[in-house]
C-alpha cells in the first residue's frame, strides 16, 4: 500500500476528531470526571475500539504506531527552550534537598528492581521471555506513554517488535489504576488525619472535573514575543521545536554510521539540542523572544496526541499473549509505590509528608500531570507549597531522569540488566542515606 502525505493527515484528522469526542465525554459524564480520565486517554480507547482491532469503522495509516516516537522527540525539545531559571545545586539542597533525594531515590528504586526483576524472576517464571520485559514497567509507570514509546522504538530495533505494545499497556495501567488508587490514598489520609489541607473530591472545583475554565478564571497561555507581521508567534516557537528535534534525527543518523552497534534515543538528543538551541539564541541575544509557556504548551499538545495514538497502536493480541508477566509486573508495580508512599516518603519528608508523597505517588505511576491533580484533591490552594519545591527540584531531576531513559535500554540490551538494576538500587539507597544523614529520620 502506498503512503501519501493526505494519509498522514487524515490520521491526525481522524484522532482530532475521537479527541473532541472525548472531551464532550469527560464534560457530560460524572463517572469519567470523577475518575480524572484525560480526554486523550479516552480517544486513544475509542480509537481502540473503533479501529481495526475492534470493530473496524476507523482505519488508521500503517505509519500511525510511529507517531508517539517521533511526538515523544517533540515533547523533549520544547522542554528547555525558553527557560530562563538558573538554580545552582547547591541553594535547591539545602531548601528543598529531602523533596530532592526522596524523587530521585524513588525512581531509580523503581527502574532498578524492575529491572532486576525481569532479568532473574521472569526468565524463571516465563522462559523465552525477553531481557528487557522488566524495564517496560517504569518506563510505562514512571515515564508515562512517551518514555514507553521511546524506550520501546530502542528495543524494537534491536529486535524485540512487541516492546512498545507492552509499554503502551503499562502506562496506560499505570495511568488508570494510579489515578484511581490516589484518590482512595487521598481519603484515606484524610480519614488518618495525614493530610492536613483536605477537602473532598466532590468538592473540587468544577474546572478541575470538567477541564472547561469558566470566564474571569482564565489564564494566559503565554506571550506574543513576535510581531505576527514578520511571523507569527506560534510559528516562530514551533519552528524551534522542529530545528531541535531535525537536529536530532540528523545527529541520530551521524552516530549510527559511527557507532552502528550502539542505539542512541532521539529523545534524548532532542533534549540535548534544544539546550544548544537555546544557548545559540542567548549568544545572539534572541533568548527573551522565547516563551517558556508557548513551547511547554506546544509540548503539551505533543503529548496528547502521543497518548492518543500511543494506545490505539497497542496490539491487543500481544497484550494477551504476555497477559500473565504485565499482570505480575503490575501488581509488584502498584505494590512499589503503594510501600513507597506509607513507608519511606513519612519517614524521610520534613513536612507535609502525606501531600508530598501522593504527589510522587501520581508521577511514579503515570505522568506529572496526575501527581498535580492528587496534590489539588489534598491542598486545594497549594498552601503548602510543595508544588513549588517540586517545580524547583524538576530541573535537577530532569537530568537524572534523561540519563535513566537514555542509558536503561543500553545496559538491558548489552546483557548488563542484573548488575546496571542492582547499581540503580544501590543509588536509591544512597541517595535516601545522604538524606537522612542531612535532614534526619521524622516522625510523622
Amino acid at each position: 500500500m502506498e503512503l501519501h502525505a493526505v494519509d498522514l493527515l487524515f490520521d491526525f484528522c481522524i484522532m482530532s476528531v475521537l479527541l473532541m469526542i472525548s472531551k464532550i465525554i469527560r464534560i457530560k459524564v460524572k463517572a469519567v470526571q470523577n475518575l480524572f480520565i484525560p480526554s486523550a486517554l479516552i480517544a486513544g480507547f475509542l480509537a481502540l475500539i473503533l479501529g481495526e482491532q475492534g470493530i473496524g469503522i476507523l482505519r488508521f495509516s500503517r505509519e500511525s504506531s510511529n507517531y508517539p516516537g517521533i511526538l515523544i522527540a517533540v515533547l523533549f525539545a520544547s522542554m528547555f527552550l525558553g527557560s530562563e531559571r538558573e538554580v545552582s545545586f547547591r541553594s535547591m539542597i539545602s531548601s528543598v534537598g529531602d523533596t530532592f533525594f526522596v524523587n530521585a531515590a524513588s525512581e531509580m528504586a523503581q527502574f532498578g528492581l524492575m529491572i532486576v526483576v525481569g532479568a532473574t524472576i521472569l526468565p524463571m517464571l516465563f522462559p523465552g521471555i525477553n531481557q528487557a520485559f522488566g524495564l517496560m514497567l517504569p518506563a510505562g509507570f514512571v515515564g508515562g506513554h512517551g518514555t514507553a514509546a521511546a524506550i520501546g522504538d530502542v528495543l524494537a530495533e534491536n529486535g524485540w517488535a512487541d516492546a512498545v505494545s507492552i509499554g503502551q499497556t503499562f502506562a496506560t495501567i499505570g495511568l488508570l489504576g494510579g489515578t484511581a488508587i490516589g484518590i482512595v490514598l487521598v481519603n484515606i489520609g484524610a480519614k488518618k488525619g495525614y493530610t492536613q489541607l483536605i477537602q473532598k473530591v466532590e468538592h473540587l472545583p468544577e474546572e478541575m472535573r470538567t477541564g472547561l475554565v469558566p470566564q474571569g478564571e482564565r489564564r494566559s497561555i503565554g506571550e506574543a514575543t513576535i510581531n505576527p507581521m514578520s511571523i507569527d508567534p506560534i510559528t516562530w516557537h514551533l519552528a524551534l521545536i522542529l530545528v531541535s528535534v531535525g537536529a536530532a534525527y540528523l545527529v541520530n543518523r551521524g552516530l549510527k554510521i559511527l557507532l552502528p552497534s550502539v542505539t542512541f534515543p532521539v529523545y534524548g538528543l532532542a533534549l540535548l539540542c534544544s539546550i544548544a538551541l537555546q544557548m545559540i539564541l542567548k549568544s545572539v541575544k534572541l533568548a527573551p523572544y522565547v516563551d517558556k509557556r508557548v513551547s511547554t504548551h506546544i509540548g503539551s499538545c505533543a503529548t496528547d496526541f502521543l497518548v492518543a495514538f500511543g494506545v490505539a497502536s497497542t496490539k491487543l493480541s500481544v497484550v494477551v499473549e504476555y497477559g500473565l508477566p504485565i499482570l505480575l509486573l503490575i501488581s509488584l508495580g502498584f505494590a512499589f509505590v503503594i510501600t513507597w508512599h506509607f513507608v519511606i516518603s513519612r519517614r524521610f519528608f520534613r513536612s507535609y509528608w502525606y501531600e508530598r508523597s501522593l504527589y510522587i505517588f501520581g508521577m511514579s505511576t503515570g505522568v506529572m500531570a496526575i501527581g498535580v491533580i492528587l496534590l489539588r484533591i489534598a491542598d486545594p490552594e497549594f498552601k503548602s507549597g510543595v508544588l513549588e519545591d517540586f517545580g524547583l527540584v524538576w530541573v535537577f531531576l530532569s537530568v537524572i531522569d534523561l540519563m535513566i531513559v537514555s542509558l536503561s535500554p543500553l545496559f538491558v540490551l548489552s546483557g548488563l540488566g542484573l548488575p546496571y538494576g542492582l547499581a540503580l538500587i544501590g543509588l536509591s539507597v544512597t541517595n535516601l542515606m545522604v538524606c537522612r544523614k542531612m535532614f534526619g529520620i521524622q516522625k510523622h
